[in-house]
């Protein structure tokens, strides 16, 4: 091997690692969308009931805490958080700091996260005719023919001063069948959102829930809804 060849094969070895490396992390979603064509069928909700389960993620894993089903019955994951989570004047509730979505085509399955400071909030997902705002119970404007309901408790979403606290994708996503999120709520603890799902031939999708901890000590909530 002469020397003159050496700085190539090296950028020959760069460019192959970036090639093999994705957009989406650990998490199983990523920071930037893909629009991915979409079904066009209406879906009615099923009335299949949803078990509930409890505990503690496991700091550098992924764990799931709802299998894949539909929850016509919200599906609840109960977390015993004590209020204030930090002395004043820290923060008294979870925190909200990122929303992401991810696309796994070759799983079956998109999914959206969020990932909170401090402990882990209680959250439930369910079908609902319609996603409205906590407290004032306005309609949410989701794309799709079917609806889901995430809600955290307690949580919150906002600083001291009101601001918000999250980073977070937009509002559009197009993957197959989850085509859009929005937010539908922050207001005394309860923190609400809307997922807009387009399902395929009259079906209602199965979901499946799951929790993990990044090594910086963030706790993420996964939602991940079935691609067909």
């Amino acid at each position: 091997m002469t020397p003159q060849r050496v700085p190539l094969l090296a950028s020959l070895v760069v460019l192959l690692a970036a090639a093999c490396t994705t957009a989406t992390d650990h998490d199983g979603a990523a920071p930037t969308t893909a629009p991915a064509p979409g079904a066009t069928a209406a879906t009615t909700p099923a009335t299949t009931p949803a078990a509930s389960t409890s505990g503690a993620p496991v700091e550098g894993s992924w764990r799931a805490t709802y299998g894949w089903a539909v929850p016509a019955t919200p599906a609840r994951v109960n977390h015993e958080v004590r209020v204030p989570v930090t002395p004043a004047p820290g923060e008294p509730l979870p925190v909200l700091v990122e929303v992401r979505v991810g696309d796994h085509p070759a799983e079956g399955f998109s999914r959206i996260t969020f990932a909170f400071r401090g402990p882990t909030p209680s959250y439930q997902v369910g079908y609902v005719p319609q996603v409205v705002t906590e407290g004032r119970g306005a309609p949410v404007e989701l794309p799709g023919t079917a609806w889901l309901s995430v809600r955290f408790e307690p949580a919150q979403a906002h600083d001291a001063r009101g601001a918000g606290t999250a980073d977070v994708p937009p509002s559009r996503i197009g993957y197959p069948t989850l085509r859009g999120w929005a937010a539908a709520g922050d207001f005394e603890g309860h923190l609400s959102f809307g997922l807009g799902l387009r399902p395929p031939g009259g079906e209602t999708l199965p979901v499946r829930l799951g929790e993990s901890t990044r090594p910086d000590g963030t706790h993420v909530v996964a939602v991940d809804v079935r691609r067909g």
